[in-house]
């Protein structure tokens, strides 16, 4: 089992996309989303997007 690292990562959602550093795995590469994360900025980014 390898330890997480933080990582900036790129997320794209309807051709928008922003950076955000996220805890990955260096072995697999999967990242963590923290709920934080999902339910703040991330909804946000589609709310505005799906607005349009």
């Amino acid at each position: 089992m390898k330890e997480l690292v933080l990582k900036k990562t790129v997320f794209s959602y309807q051709g928008h996309s922003f950076s955000h550093d996220v805890y990955t795995c260096p072995q697999c590469g999967k990242v963590l989303i923290p709920k934080e994360l999902a339910e703040g900025r991330i909804a946000k980014v589609e709310e505005q997007l799906e607005d349009k």
